[in-house]
């Protein structure tokens, strides 16, 4: 299935009378996801969005697995918003350990007594106990949020061990300490989505068979031509004439395999944006859109300054033959196209 990278607004804990609380003894803030008002959704994401809820409600922890530029992370938020409770955000990280998803002692809390009962004689106590804070897991599991871990296997895979007793068990447990449970009862309306990219190799570790086993994957794939279009076009301004010309160059692009970095959506978003907030026109004869492209898609074909002048040289004039296709010139009625007050504001 296919999906778009959009993005959602999204209201933290304390920026704004649409936040949700988190508890005091946590150090986690929530979010609460809402579409954006140029948010496109079509079939293929209400299909997408309705696969994963069928899994969420059953009880069983999601993941959206898919390149870059699929649009894993809003497709994330988007099906979380739909549960209608607060939402937690994890970015996985090489240097993330299991207290970072747990908790850990921080601080101390003191407390002094003095005892003046008989006037002569003073009694003083202090005590100083470890303060333990919830963290982001602990947090979700204790109080049913909606954990949405992105890019969860650039984590080490020991991180996640303490996750598989929060998905088969139903019971997160924490390190020993006096005067604390030993462990927690997961909320019954806790719900878990991750996101990773299996073709990602640098930073990125391989998930453990035990917690692959327990989530249910759902691969996402590049989008069809006519989300890309409309997003593009909501996106940036342009009419969808001018969207659909950036859209066809870049999947043209994509389909050459002529690169080492693939061109997704997002190359689009930024022709498209760029050449609305400029007043470029959509067409090969227009040098500074031609230059655009150029900025935009040519530090894809090579990776620093691997290849020869003469190689070089070859992959740019393939790629100028793509502009000149599918954004042609003056004679096949371009499409001029100026920046909207709504383009200039979601540049801002």
């Amino acid at each position: 299935m296919t999906l778009v990278s959009q993005s959602l607004d999204v209201d933290i804990n304390g920026a704004g009378s649409a936040t949700l609380p988190a508890p005091a003894r946590s150090s986690a803030s929530t979010l609460a996801p809402r579409p954006r008002s140029d948010f496109v959704e079509t079939g293929a994401l209400k299909d997408l969005t309705r696969r994963g809820l069928s899994f969420l409600r059953a009880g069983y922890p999601l993941h959206f697995r898919g390149p870059a530029g699929t649009g894993k992370t809003t497709l994330a938020l988007h099906v979380a918003a739909q549960l209608g409770r607060p939402v937690i955000l994890i970015s996985g990280d090489n240097e993330l350990g299991t207290a970072d998803l747990i908790g850990s002692q921080r601080g101390y809390h003191y407390r002094k007594v003095v005892d003046r009962f008989i006037h002569s004689v003073t009694k003083l106590e202090e005590t100083a106990n470890q303060q333990w804070t919830d963290h982001r897991l602990t947090t979700a599991c204790r109080e049913g949020y909606t954990l949405v871990y992105d890019e969860f296997t650039r984590s080490r895979p020991e991180t996640h061990n303490v996750l598989l007793g929060v998905f088969e068990e139903k019971m997160l447990f924490l390190p020993a300490q006096a005067g604390r449970d030993h462990y927690i009862r997961v909320h019954p309306d806790f719900r878990a989505i991750f996101t990773s990219n299996p073709l990602e190799y640098a930073g990125v570790h391989s998930s453990q068979d035990a917690l692959a086993d327990r989530l249910a994957t759902i691969d996402v794939d590049y989008p069809e031509r006519e989300m890309e279009v409309a997003v593009a076009a909501a996106r940036s301004g342009l009419p969808k004439a001018a969207a659909a010309r950036i859209v066809d160059l870049v999947r043209a692009f994509r389909a050459s395999e002529n690169y080492v970095q693939t061109p997704t959506l997002r190359s689009s978003l930024m022709i498209a944006r760029v050449a609305a907030l400029e007043g470029y026109t959509v067409a090969a004869d227009d040098p500074r859109f031609v230059q655009l492209c150029l900025d935009a898609l040519e530090s894809r074909v090579f990776s620093g300054s691997q290849a020869k002048l003469s190689e070089r040289q070859e992959r740019r004039t393939a790629l100028l033959a793509l502009v000149a296709t599918h954004c042609p010139a003056a004679g096949a009625k371009p499409v001029r196209v100026r920046a909207t007050p709504k383009a200039v504001e979601s540049l801002a």
